[in-house]
């Protein structure tokens, strides 16, 4: 049975999920806020990471959150602040802290994020495709004992759960990439692994979206429900009112303000990411994350990008430029002869993830709505996994056989 379908949220899940919604022959609307040209979808590190098996939350993250805390430059900083939303938000997440949660998570993640690999490997080698996408994997670089002690376990899980990765001496690291020397004790090597360039991919999947019928209403803020019996009847917004059938919330860091109005509790915090392009060569060419700075590099399309902190101060897209000067002295830590110019940096953008408290997604339907389906709170993982959480919500909303179990990412579930 076809159905109309509301989608609120042009990211890379919104429009992943309206792109498989239409293949499948239903009727989408998409609302979108901005005019899907900026956010979290266009300056993330564009990895593809089936190596990423473990959660936000795990063991380790309370006591880092606590000492990076007061330093507003750390790669993990909370601005202190008396919200109702953060504190239970906090409560939650430190429940979740536990290696009973990494346990039970590891298979599941690995099992979407590759799921959604297939995907996007399935739409490159489409003829209404033509983004960029390498298979190189991604680089764990480390320059301490510590942190390669940390990783080794990570490493081991990964391939206990089949994922090709091993781990390298700083000669077999400069190997790989001859056109730089890196500052590294060494690196595990993560060749399950691909990567992207998001703005090349987004703009594309935008135009088959829309190419393919889905109605695209941009500048459209969502302002409340008209709900009938336990469905949501009506999505009312600046720019008018919009019936569906279904309704799809994949509106990212906005998603928990959004549903008050439906009376349903859903922790999502707002965690900001920086990035820096370089387009004067580097020599780059594989792409790497600087363990102890939690930096992400990128060889894209034309530049290279430094991505990385996670920033959790409400909503907003101000621009600290401490923040910004710490990724950039951290690349060049790494990387000799490096140098990312005032320019660079001054250019820099930011983009909001949704974090869940647990570090899993929220995928499925609600109990408070017979005709709500939730797609949000993909924390780090929002580029790796939107096309595999379209996939999902469309077979949610289709009553098709699932392409995986989506228990674990119950809107529902409990933490702990």
């Amino acid at each position: 049975m076809k159905k109309s379908v509301i989608v609120i949220g042009g990211g890379i899940v919104g429009l992943s999920t309206a792109f498989y919604l239409r293949a499948e022959g239903h009727e989408v609307i998409l609302l979108d806020k901005g005019t899907i040209t900026e956010g979290a979808s266009f300056v993330n590190a564009g990895y593809l990471t089936p190596s990423h098996i473990v959660p936000l939350a795990a063991p380790g993250m309370i006591s880092k959150g606590l000492k990076w805390m007061l330093n507003s430059s750390s790669p993990f900083y909370i601005k202190p602040r008396l919200d109702a939303d953060l504190i239970s938000w906090g409560w939650k997440f430190m429940r979740s802290c536990s290696k009973k949660h990494v346990q039970r998570s590891l298979a599941a993640i690995k099992e979407i994020n590759e799921l959604s690999k297939g995907l996007y490997h399935e739409m490159h080698a489409s003829i209404d495709f033509d983004f960029h996408l390498e298979d190189r994997g991604v680089l764990m670089a480390f320059k301490t004992s510590k942190a390669e002690k940390s990783e080794y376990s990570v490493m081991q899980a990964a391939q206990d759960l089949g994922l090709d990765v091993s781990l390298l001496g700083v000669e077999e690291v400069n190997q790989l990439q001859p056109g730089v020397q890196m500052n590294v004790a060494g690196a595990y090597h993560y060749r399950c692994d691909a990567h992207s360039t998001p703005e090349v991919f987004m703009n594309q999947l935008k135009q088959n979206t829309f190419k393919n019928g889905v109605k695209i209403q941009t500048e459209t803020t969502v302002k409340n429900f008209q709900v009938q019996g336990n469905r949501i009847s009506t999505v009312v917004t600046d720019r008018g009112n919009f019936e569906a059938d279904e309704v799809v919330f994949a509106a990212g860091a906005w998603t928990e303000e959004l549903l008050k109005p439906l009376k349903i509790a859903l922790s999502v915090q707002a965690g900001k990411g920086y990035r820096i392009n370089v387009e004067a060569p580097t020599g780059i060419t594989l792409p790497c994350i600087l363990m102890e700075s939690k930096v992400g590099v990128t060889p894209m399309e034309g530049f290279t990008r430094f991505a990385g902190t996670m920033e959790i101060a409400e909503i907003n897209h101000n621009i600290r430029e401490n923040r910004v000067n710490a990724i950039a002295h951290a690349a060049t830590q790494y990387y000799s002869g490096l140098k990312i110019d005032l320019k660079d940096r001054k250019q820099a953008k930011c983009g909001l993830r949704p974090l869940s408290p647990d570090g899993l997604p929220f995928i499925g339907r609600h109990s408070s709505c017979s005709n709500l389906v939730l797609a949000t709170g993909h924390s780090m993982m929002g580029w790796s996994l939107g096309p595999a959480t379209g996939k999902l919500v469309t077979e949610v909303v289709s009553n098709k056989k699932l392409s995986m179990p989506i228990d674990k990412f119950s809107p529902e579930r409990k933490y702990g």
